[in-house]
């Protein structure tokens, strides 16, 4: 698919780009207001070392996933 332009896109494949996209913000939205609201002492690592991550790594879902998964300590 590299070096083609959107308007070259069949319609299915820019739903599922539209999709993709808005799943990926509602993960970083939801991971970020966890972390914001999260005690620096539950959250593994720094704190604005995960917020970058979160922010700016273009993952698919990669990055706010492993925060959920991996950047949080358990309750306890």
């Amino acid at each position: 698919m590299s070096g083609k332009k959107w308007a070259d896109l069949s319609p299915r494949y820019k739903r599922l780009i539209v999709i993709g996209a808005a799943v990926e913000g509602v993960l970083k939205v939801a991971a970020l207001v966890d972390l914001a609201r999260r005690p620096a002492a539950g959250v593994k690592g720094p704190k604005a070392l995960w917020a970058v991550v979160i922010t700016l790594v273009n993952s698919v879902g990669a990055a706010p996933i492993a925060y959920w998964v991996y950047g949080r300590r358990k309750r306890t």
